[in-house]
Parts: C-alpha cells; structure tokens; sequence
C-alpha cells in the first residue's frame, strides 16, 4: 500500500504526464492476459506512445485544469492511458488493430489535440493515411501547380518564337 508522498507523487507525474501529451486514448482492459498485455504495450511502444494503467480517481484529479479534465472526469471500470506528444494517427492505428485481435481490449473515449473525442472519432482517425502520405500528396499538389505554371510562362514564349521564325521565313517583316 502506498503512502501519502507516493500518492502525491504519482499524481504530480500524471499530471505533468496529461499537461506534456495532448493526444491520449483512454482505454479498458479487462480479462487481458500478462503476453497480450506485454504485446500491447511493445505496439504502443512502436507507434512512439507510452502506456499507463490508472486509478480512476487519481486520473480525475490529475486532470483537474488540463484540456483532459472533461475526458478523465466520470472514469468507470479499469482504465489505462495511451498517450504521446506525436502522431496521434499512428497511435490510433495501433490501438485500433490491436483491439480488433483482442476482444477484450476497449476504448472509452479519447483526446487529441486538445479536443476530446469519442470512440466513432478514434476510428475515423485510424483511417486516415499516414502523416507522410498526407505531406507526399500536399508536395505533389505544390509540385503539380508550379509546372503548370512553368509549362503554360515558357508556352507563350516557344509560341511567339515560332510566330517570328514562320514570319520571317515567310518575308512578312519587309517593307
């Protein structure tokens, strides 16, 4: 059993934790085993989040004036956090075909960015294309337009050259 500097301290560090992270995924559990446990945290891991089971109570006032108090305030049930400072996508993909395999891994509700969202949302997020595919396509878009324009300023000008070689070769500048 902890005692009161123990408690105080972990909700100081989860605290920090909620302040540091502006995309968590609040999750339940229950009836996983220790190697489907293990196997879901080396897939957060590989995603680049972080994973943490939490009292309910503890992740209530840890989140007391941070962006997640609306999301960490009603908990029911055993919760544990998923959360990164990064790409909120690559996590939400992770944990999202992770709780296709295992039935009994759920989601309650999530945050990213800031804004809390619901379980509909978090899937939604999962499909979307990677970050580098959305930043491949914006470069591609860019690209695409600037020669265009390129193409069309150099048009005109192969356009007039070829007005003055057929006139001068048809003697149309002579007086």
């Amino acid at each position: 059993m902890k005692n009161k500097n123990e408690k105080k301290k972990d909700l100081e560090e989860l605290k920090k934790t909620l302040a540091e992270n502006k995309n968590v995924f609040v999750t339940g559990y229950e009836k996983l085993t220790v190697s489907q446990d293990f196997q879901l945290r080396k897939t957060i891991r590989e995603a680049g989040g972080q994973y943490q089971v939490v009292k309910n109570n503890l992740a209530a006032k840890a989140a007391e004036g941070t962006p997640a108090n609306d999301l960490l305030g009603d908990l029911r049930g055993m919760t544990s956090l998923a959360y990164t400072a990064k790409d909120p996508v690559a996590l939400a993909k992770a944990l999202t075909k992770y709780a296709k395999d295992n039935a009994a891994f759920t989601f309650k509700a999530g945050m990213v960015e800031g804004r809390v969202i619901d379980v509909k949302a978090i899937n939604e997020l999962a499909a979307m294309p990677p970050k580098e595919e959305i930043y491949a396509k914006l470069l591609y878009l860019v690209n695409a337009t600037a020669t265009r324009l390129v193409t069309s300023i150099n048009g005109v000008g192969r356009n007039l050259a070829v007005v003055l070689d057929q006139a001068a070769k048809e003697n149309k500048f002579q007086q």
